[in-house]
Parts: C-alpha cells; structure tokens; sequence
C-alpha cells in the first residue's frame, strides 16, 4: 500500500508464524490452528482494529507512529508518518484530550479520557489512552444521538442504586442482568460464576422469550483460554458490534513492534472467537469483566441476534455497575468469610481450654466432632493419636485406618485432596466413594492427625455443547473449530469431590495451628512434671526405701525369724526396681544415655546365674534353661540382666501356671540369641505396635500385673539398641515369644 507521503507502508502485524491472524481474502482466518498453539496466539497484539472505528498511534511526544487503513475514510485524516498530532486536522477537544493524557503518563501509562467530538455530520465517541510509551487515539462512530445517550444516565443511576440494596450474592446477579439488558437493550445478558477449575456457570439470565435458555448450563474453562482471561483483567470491557465484520489493519514503519492493544476498545478479536459466537448464533457480543480481589470472580456476557452497538458510555456504565457489583461481592464473601472464621475460632479456643485440662486429646476432640465437621463441612472426621483412631460419619473402619496410615509423619502440615487420582495408587480401591481429604497432622511425635473428608461429589453437568474442541480440515488445512453445538449436553462427574475453599482452608490452618501449639505446650508440661517425679523418686524416697529394706533384713534374721521381714524385703526390692525405672527413664529423656559399659563376659552364666536365682525366690515357677555351649560376648553384664529380668518378670506374670518357661541362648553366625518363651495367649495388634512405648496402661488388663508402670520393656529396648542389637516379639502358638539377638561384639554406638 502506497504511504501517503509516496513510499511504501506495511500494515503493522506481529511478526508471526502461519498460524497468525492474517488478511486472507477480506476475512480473518486461523491457518494451522491447533490444540498445541491456540493458547498462545497474542490476541493483544492483532495488528488489526474493528471497522467502526479508527485508531491513531503517537510516541509519548505525540508524533504519529500507526493508524489504521479507515482513518482517511471515517474521520477525515490523511496520515503521515512522523506528524504532530496537531498538523493533522483532529478535533480540539481530541487535542485537549490527548495533551491530557500525555501529561498523566508514568512509566508509559494512563488511564483513559473520553470525551464526544463531532467530524463533518458525525458524531464520534474519542477515547484516548496511554499504553508502553505510546498515545492511543480510537475514534468510535455513534450510532444514536447525544441526547439518546444522555437518557441512560438517569437509569444508570438508578440501576446502581438497585444494586447496592441486594443483600445475597444471588440477588445481585439476578438484579445485574436485568439492570444491563436494560441499559444496553441486547437480546441475553448472563451472568457466569468461575468455579475452581475455570469452568463457568451460568448462574443468573435475561433474555427475550423466544430463544432458549442458557441458565444452569457450564461452560468449559477452555472458552476462556489464559491469554483472554488476562485481557478480561487488563480490559473488562469488549464490544464485538458485528460478528461478520471486516477487520481493517493498522498500518506503520516497515520494523515497528505491533500495537500492543490491551486496553484498546476497537481491537479485533480472535477469529477463534467469532467463530465461536456464530456456532451460537450471536451477532453482537458485550463482556463485562466482574473482578473479585484481583482474579475474574465472573462475567455479565450479553449476546444480540443482530448488529448491535452500544455507545461508549453506556458501556462505561454498565462497567460501573459491574464494579459495585464486585465491591458488593466482596464485601457480602468477606462478611461471611470473616462470620465463619470467628465461629471457627470460638471453636477453637472451646477445644484448646478442653485439652488444656484433659490428657486425653483423641476423647477432646471426639466432644467437639460434629461442630469440627460442620465448621469444615466434612461428611466424615477421622482423629487418631498414638495408633488410636475415631471415627465420625459413615466410614469403614479398615478404611479409616489405611488412610491415616498413607498420610506423611509431618508435624503442623495441612494435606489435601480433591479426586482419587490424587490419592496414594494403593488406596484407591478401598475409598469407595470418598475422593476429597483434608488432614491436619497436629503432633507428630504421637502421630496426632485429624482428617476431613468428603464423598465424591457425582452431579449431572449440563454442559453447554459438548466441552470439546475439534480439529477440522478445511482449505487452510487442520485448524481449531470451536464447538458446532451449544444444544445441552450431560456428563456424569465422578471420582472428584468439592475443593474446600479459602475460607474452609483458613479455618482448618487456624485450627491446626492452635491444636499444635496446645498439644506441644501440653507435652511439655506433662514432661516438666515427669521430669520432676522422677527426680523426687530417685533422690528423695531412695534413702527411706534402704531404710526399710535393712529393717527386714533385721526382722527376718532375729530371734525367732519374723515372716514378716521378708515381706518388706521383697516389697522394698520392688520400689526399688521401679525407682530403678524411672530413673532410668530420666536419663533417656534427658538426653544421657543409660550408661553402658561394655566388659568381657561370659554370657551364659549370666544368663544361668539370674534364672536360678530368679527360680529360687519364685518356687512356683518352672524354668527350663537351654544353653548348649559358652558364649563370651563385649557387654554390659548389669544392664542385660536388667533386661533378662524383666523378660523374665512379664513371662511369670503373663504366663499360663503350671507351664515352663522356657530360656534359650545360642549363638548364630556373629550374634547371641537369647529366648524367653511363655505359654499363653497372643498380644493384641494394637497393643503390639506399642509394646516398646513408655507408660502404656494396657499392662493394667492382667490381674496378676496390676501396678505395672509400663517401663520395663521401653527401658530393655533402649538397653537392647544401646548394644546394637534387637528386641522382637512374637507369637509361636501356643507360646509368646521375646527374642534378644546382640552382636557378639559392641556396636560403635555403645555409651
């Protein structure tokens, strides 16, 4: 195309591939479109403009830089590069306008000014912006009169006012579509609701009688791809006046960047999207951008079955009632955010005074589990601590169970889950129809975790059109065709259950916040006063426990013996052993060690020597001893007699009466085995997980072992690894068994 001051011009368009938007034959096409490159096509940057309209592009110093092909037809200007906005003829109050905003530039940005010109007979909406160091002028042809538009003010007005009296979310989009349908007179105004995943419903509408209606139907999140919902945040208005339109291009210096038209209000659209429109017999289209907080809470789309313009603020209007809207969205979520959040908290604080009290945090929690699950909006709850668990709502317990045993060890951590591909591949099968997760592990030490969850959230989407895109072969080759059909189409949804919100996730942070620091400062003081027991036991009732002891000695050797003396012997043997205990679990917990010192020793008479003396003041109890040959080990001899003893000690309170108990020690390959075996019944499994705990209470079960501490086989453990060996359990029916396997020589680690 000859440039007006006779060498030649290109129209400015992005350098791009084939698949650019391209001039083909007086209509926009999309060559080689794909499902790979549809997403990144620069929509911004059209290199065209829509024909009802004209745009001038000027540096920051108000030469010219582009126009588009129409300027010298619609509004009278003959371009020449390189000219002063004011050698070209435009109206005044456009000059004023775009001296204005040129003055207002910061880092090559401002906002528009819009004002009304009038060029030969027609009237013109002149809206002027500032845009990465350049001036845009865009020259809007009206289609009604100044009076017509000045009408509208009026209902603008009023419409707002509606609006900002509604007091749902519901009731505003319902007041929305109205107020704009009758602000801009097209055929369907909807309003679209963003769900989790992008996908939009149609959650309020207007329209005329005769066509169908679009409310309660989903639309797929990809007829919004990212680049476009970036443009609806930068520019929440668009206007497509004529869908058939012929774009026209904008023309420039041979090696200018194109136009950026991000807020541009006669950029043309992606051919995508006409198509798009067409498949539904639109016409006219106008989107207003509903913004919540920063990201694109909704849409008002309205659709027209013919042609339609409407004025510039008009538009601008129905862009301000959008806003309120958002405002009032805003305010009506933070309102009821902030209502669940305090009722959250009260919660909390209830639970944290309960367990402040109380050792038992599982029995807390169980007393508030239907208020946690309905501030979490849980369909079950699930609270485990130490290998315990409750359940709340109607959930297997096998279930249960394997889903807190999957969850990470993690002390302070919220996990979550919305579908069950998310969910560990061996769990899968056994959830049945439970598909979203929300785990609050609050004590890692005792594996404490709390877990929400939810069932799958199965519902009939009616889809509008099938959500899929296809390739069609057409004279360009394979392009990208929008959905043909937006008839109403079902999917039946599984496998996925609804995501908790932010205000859900909040709640659930806060609360696992507070439940790990109370929990943590709960076990610091039950340490505190462990810590301070065991201090007194061991310092404070050592020397009166000698005392006595010495005392029965005394009685048992007068004259005549006094049975009596053997009683506080034993009695005194007793507390000390128990004393021996917890001093010894005093020196674990702070950290010292239990003293080992390894020494050559014989083992096996060891071994012989504490069985016959335990024999000896235990008559009633049968022990079989089988120790086929030495065996001299690097050991501390007092410290595996401690464990002996106590094997010994649980297998004579554990035992059948009347039957052996059974001592073996061999050695195999590098190790000393020893054996303790009773006749009796199997521990249980939950039992059995933490038979080598501290302070279990489920020693208390056998009558023969009422004041038992539940130290005894914690302390052989720690004495056991101590040596680098191991302390196993097992059942050889009929007999429970305790297995002591050492390394005939001390692990390195030995202190």
């Amino acid at each position: 195309m000859p440039r007006i001051d006779g060498t030649s011009a290109r129209p400015v368009v992005n350098d791009r591939p084939a698949r650019a938007v391209v001039l083909a034959g007086g209509a926009m096409t999309c060559a080689n479109l794909n499902l790979a490159n549809c997403a990144d096509e620069p929509i911004h940057i059209p290199g065209l403009v829509q024909p009802h309209g004209a745009l001038l592009v000027f540096d920051d110093q108000q030469a010219l830089l582009g126009w588009s092909a129409n300027a010298n037809e619609l509004i009278g200007v003959m371009p020449v590069l390189g000219a002063a906005a004011s050698a070209l003829g435009l109206p005044s109050d456009t000059l004023a306008a775009l001296h204005d905003v040129a003055a207002e530039m910061v880092d090559g940005e401002a906002l528009p000014s819009a004002c009304e010109v009038f060029i030969g007979a027609r009237e013109f909406d002149c809206i002027v912006h500032g845009h990465r160091q350049r001036l845009l002028i865009e020259f809007e042809q009206r289609a009604v009169g100044s009076d017509v538009v000045a009408s509208f003010a009026l209902k603008a007005h009023a419409a707002i006012d509606r609006l900002k009296r509604q007091t749902s979310i519901d009731a505003l989009l319902n007041m929305a579509v109205q107020q704009v349908r009758q602000l801009t007179g097209f055929d369907r105004v909807m309003a679209y609701y963003f769900r989790h995943d992008d996908s939009g419903d149609v959650v309020a509408e207007s329209k005329v009688d005769s066509i169908d209606a679009y409310l309660g139907r989903r639309y797929p999140a990809s007829d919004i791809p990212d680049q476009a919902r970036r443009l609806y945040l930068l520019n929440t208005l668009r206007l497509i006046a004529d869908v058939g339109y012929q774009p026209v291009p904008v023309l420039g210096r041979e090696g200018d960047a194109a136009v950026d038209m991000s807020h541009s209000v006669l950029r043309s659209v992606s051919p995508i999207h006409v198509e798009y429109l067409q498949n539904m017999g639109v016409q006219a289209s106008l989107s207003v951008s509903i913004v919540v907080n920063g990201r694109l809470w909704g849409m008002l789309a309205c659709h027209h079955r013919t042609p339609r313009q409407v004025p510039y603020s008009i538009r601008m209007a129905t862009d301000v009632l959008a806003q309120v809207l958002a405002s009032s969205v805003q305010t009506l979520e933070a309102r009821a955010q902030a209502a669940l959040i305090e009722r959250a908290a009260e919660l909390g604080s209830r639970m944290l005074a309960a367990i402040s009290e109380d050792d038992n945090v599982i029995a807390t929690l169980d007393a508030y589990a239907d208020e946690l699950r309905q501030t979490l909006g849980a369909d079950a709850l699930i609270v485990s601590q130490l290998g315990e668990l409750t359940i709340h709502g109607e959930l297997d317990v096998a279930v249960a169970t394997a889903i807190v045993q999957a969850l990470p060890a993690d002390g302070g951590v919220l996990y979550q889950y919305t579908s069950l591909d998310q969910w560990p591949q061996p769990l899968r099968a056994q959830l049945g129809t439970w598909a979203g997760m929300l785990a609050m592990s609050f004590d890692a030490s005792t594996q404490g975790v709390m877990v929400a969850l939810r069932r799958e959230q199965i519902e009939q989407v009616r889809w509008a059109g099938k959500p899929d895109k296809v390739v069609a072969h057409g004279p360009l080759g394979p392009r990208l065709t929008p959905r043909g059909s937006f008839n109403e189409w079902r999917e039946t949804v599984r496998g996925r259950a609804e995501p908790w919100n932010d205000t859900a996730l909040t709640i659930a942070g806060q609360l696992l916040a507070k439940l790990s620091r109370s929990v943590a400062a709960r076990n610091a003081e039950i340490d505190r006063a462990r810590t301070e027991l065991m201090a007194m036991l061991g310092h404070d009732l050592r020397d009166p426990l000698q005392a006595i002891a010495m005392a029965g000695v005394l009685l048992e050797r007068g004259s005549p013996p006094a049975p009596l003396g053997r009683r506080i012997q034993s009695s005194s043997n007793r507390m000390q052993r128990l004393i021996g205990h917890v001093l010894d679990m005093s020196r674990i917990n702070g950290g010292i060690g239990l003293g080992i010192n390894p020494t050559s020793v014989a083992l096996h008479e060891v071994v012989s020597e504490l069985v016959d003396e335990v024999g000896a003041a235990h008559p009633g109890a049968h022990f079989e001893l089988d120790i086929p040959a030495p065996v001299p080990a690097l050991a501390d001899a007092d410290r595996l007699v401690q464990v002996l003893a106590n094997l010994l000690s649980n297998a004579r309170h554990h035992g059948e009466l009347g039957k052996p108990i059974q001592v073996s020690l061999h050695t195999i390959g590098e190790q000393a085995v020893l054996t303790v075996r009773n006749h009796g019944v199997p521990i249980a499994p939950a039992l059995a997980k933490k038979l080598f705990d501290p302070f279990k209470h489920t020693s208390l079960n056998n009558s023969r072992n009422r004041r038992g501490m539940g130290l005894g086989l914690y302390i052989a453990h720690q004495i056991v690894h101590g040596h680098g060996g191991v302390l196993a359990y097992r059942y050889d029916n009929p007999q429970v068994v305790f297995t002591v396997a050492l390394p005939l020589r001390p692990a390195s680690s030995l202190r």
